[in-house]
């Protein structure tokens, strides 16, 4: 049985990354490789969602199937909140926003950003 996902997401500068995750989305961090200075690897979370970063250099020497890729993808993180409208507010003006918030036919309340790597992140809470 599968116990949990946490992406490890390739970027292009892992501390730049962590200060966007924690100034604008509020996210703690948890621990860095190495453990001062330019990190090539770092882990943060905000509640029970946690996110790892790492640079790109050190991914395709970890993962040499990496070494032609880059940042950003063609997917997003989906990620369900209590209160999607009430981040809008706070980081619309901070953030590339490539969705604005909505009401769904699915019954989600949401909107979707662009953060510093090229990666979409889609926050959501369901409509009352």
């Amino acid at each position: 049985m599968m116990q949990s996902m946490t992406p490890n997401l390739m970027v292009h500068d892992v501390n730049k990354t962590i200060d966007f995750y924690r100034d604008v989305l509020g996210f703690e961090f948890v621990a860095s490789v190495p453990d001062s200075g330019q990190f090539d690897w770092a882990m943060m979370k905000h509640g029970p969602v946690e996110l790892m970063f790492q640079s790109v250099a050190s991914l395709a020497k970890d993962l040499p199937a990496f070494v032609k890729m880059g940042p950003g993808g063609a997917f997003t993180l989906f990620i369900k909140m209590d209160d999607s409208k009430g981040l809008y507010g706070k980081v619309k003006e901070k953030v590339e926003i490539v969705q604005e918030l909505t009401k769904t036919f699915y019954n989600m309340e949401e909107f979707s950003i662009k953060d510093p790597n090229g990666y979409i992140l889609t926050f959501a809470t369901p409509s009352k």
